[in-house]
């Protein structure tokens, strides 16, 4: 029963920030791809948010359809010469077109081509984080906390250590550690290696060594979760300085932030694959919107952030080499450009399939995480 009712605790305000937070993120994305293609020539046939049955829709001048469908996990552009909304082509209508339809058909398209519109749309999941980040920069500062020791959780690398409460962390691997928050990247990233850490204390400056240890930690955001950790927490009395960003800071700053999600999105992949890192932090549709609902709870405008958070792993995950996401049919492209021709129907046929049961693997763990996470399990 307590499962149960945390199931639907957040769906109030959850479903509907999930829902913000999908749209926005898939619009922007199918908007890249849309763009570039209308750029190129293709026509486009549907432009649809959500799948399944259609909500509302509509038609523009060009004959497209836009469409708002009923499952809100994602969204597709589908091309003329399009069997699906996976871009899998329709090799029936395909052998049948006249010269003129070849001319808008997407698979017809130079490889150049047909890969600039399928790249878009991560691009553009990029772009719209970067903007986000930036606009948020330069319209309010960026919240710097000094790197001081607030509490030592026990049993952890940094009471090992001999780390202590009001200790100022100076640098980490020799890397001039200016405020906390940059500490935890540091150290989701170091995959358990030892970590040489500069202290100051009482005026005195002193070197220690940690090896970051696997603990489950809390956050008011994501709940309980096995992460990388030392084991300390900044100092809540700690002042507080804001530091403000010009137009062009910004958007560098804007574009430093969406790096550092990449590599650390990748770094904790690759960590995971290795064993070092636990798959139980990913999370499926049910994980999203209870995070979702935790950080609109919050502010709007922290939600319109994770947004752009989510903006930057979803382009990146796209951009995976899985047939199925742009990644694998970037692929596909690579192979014809080298080949001179494309892949035979029988190699193509045999990629979406296994990329299909990639898909449906990755949707099948995420899901799991997210109903032990509810403790149906």
């Amino acid at each position: 029963m307590t499962a149960v009712h945390d199931l639907f605790q957040w769906a109030p305000l959850g479903l509907p920030a999930y829902v913000f937070l999908i749209t926005v993120v898939v619009f922007f994305h199918e908007l890249g791809h849309f763009a570039v293609a209308r750029w190129c020539g293709v026509k486009v046939e549907t432009f649809s948010i959500g799948f399944g049955p259609e909500i509302v829709g509509w038609f523009d001048r060009k004959g497209t359809r836009w469409k708002i469908s009923w499952i809100p996990f994602g969204g597709y552009v589908k091309f003329f010469g399009d069997a699906d909304a996976a871009s899998t082509p329709d090799r029936e209508l395909v052998s049948r077109l006249t010269e003129e339809e070849k001319r808008v058909s997407f698979l017809h398209k130079p490889v150049y081509q047909r890969a600039m519109v399928v790249a878009a749309g991560p691009i553009a999941n990029f772009i719209l984080a970067v903007v986000i980040f930036a606009g948020f920069l330069f319209a309010f500062g960026h919240v710097s906390m000094p790197p001081i020791v607030g509490s030592v959780a026990p049993h952890s690398a940094a009471e090992a250590a001999g780390i202590k409460k009001g200790d100022i962390i100076r640098s980490i691997n020799g890397e001039q550690i200016k405020e906390f928050d940059r500490l935890p990247e540091i150290v989701s990233l170091s995959a358990g290696q030892t970590l040489t850490l500069e202290l100051e204390r009482q005026g005195k400056v002193f070197t220690v060594h940690a090896m970051p240890r696997l603990m489950q930690v809390k956050d008011p955001v994501q709940g309980d979760a096995k992460v990388v950790a030392l084991g300390v927490r900044s100092d809540p009395k700690a002042k507080l300085t804001v530091v403000k960003y010009g137009p062009l800071e910004a958007i560098g700053q804007g574009v430093s932030r969406v790096w550092l999600i990449v590599h650390g999105t990748l770094t904790t992949i690759w960590q995971m694959v290795a064993g070092q890192a636990d798959m139980s932090q990913l999370r499926g549709p049910v994980g999203m919107a209870g995070m979702a609902q935790k950080v609109a709870a919050l502010s709007f405008w922290y939600l319109v952030q994770l947004a752009a958070v989510i903006s930057v792993s979803i382009g990146l995950i796209n951009l995976f080499p899985i047939p199925m996401l742009d990644g694998g049919h970037l692929l596909y492209y690579a192979f014809e450009a080298v080949l001179g021709r494309p892949l035979g129907e029988r190699a193509q046929d045999v990629g979406y399939r296994l990329g299909l049961a990639a898909v449906l693997g990755l949707v099948i763990l995420v899901t799991w995480n997210d109903l032990v996470r509810l403790n149906l399990f």
